[in-house]
């Protein structure tokens, strides 16, 4: 049974869903909505010339909405686990637009080539967060966090990445060699490779096809 909430902000209503007591404004993904009380606006959020053409040219980047007023709103998408990741000041993360659900207006967002990744289902432009506040994350699954260090870089599979600390360095890691290829292959070809000071989040499952422009 949802309580009325005593301070703004968002909280975890279930594992499946996020409440978030709105007092002005924040921000989610187009659609997410599942249930809402009080005087709220929905409106559509664009995402400059920019980041609409990096969208529709990779698939990528995150359709937004603003949600305004005073109330309650629950948000959620396909069943998916949630979880909070709280961003302080000079933290920047970088997350796939897919598994972003809402957000804090507090933190800025903007799509981003991820340097040194030309192919791969993580795609070549990803979403990076910075700034102060909260940023609700779907997955499928519950999330793995790896730490990144200097002396053990981690290479992750793009299908599976969630997201990373932004300051991370990245590049494709081929773990097959050619001959291996052409002879059919391992169907673990190529990896995103992390290297630096931080961590990386994935899910336990690799992107379904189907699901890979929705």
């Amino acid at each position: 049974m949802a309580q009325p909430a005593a301070v703004p902000g968002m909280v975890l209503q279930n594992p499946k869903s996020i409440k978030y007591v709105v007092n002005g404004e924040m921000h989610a993904r187009q659609g997410s909505m599942i249930a809402f009380r009080g005087n709220l606006q929905f409106e559509r959020k664009g995402q400059g010339i920019g980041g609409m053409l990096k969208r529709a040219v990779t698939g990528e980047g995150l359709a937004l909405m603003a949600v305004r007023g005073q109330g309650e709103a629950w948000f959620a998408h396909e069943a998916n686990n949630c979880f909070i990741v709280e961003i302080e000041p000079g933290d920047e993360l970088t997350v796939n637009g897919r598994n972003v659900l809402c957000f804090d207006a507090t933190l800025s967002y903007e799509i981003k080539t991820v340097k040194g990744a030309g192919i791969g289902g993580g795609g070549l432009f990803n979403s990076v967060f910075s700034g102060s506040g909260k940023l609700a994350v779907i997955c499928e699954g519950t999330p793995i966090v790896i730490p990144v260090t200097a002396q053990q870089p981690v290479c992750v599979d793009t299908d599976a990445v969630v997201g990373w600390s932004a300051h991370l360095d990245t590049s494709l890691n081929r773990s097959q060699s050619i001959g291996s290829m052409v002879r059919g292959g391992s169907g673990e070809a190529v990896q995103l490779k992390l290297q630096g000071e931080g961590f990386v989040i994935v899910r336990p499952s690799e992107l379904v096809a189907e699901k890979a422009g929705s």
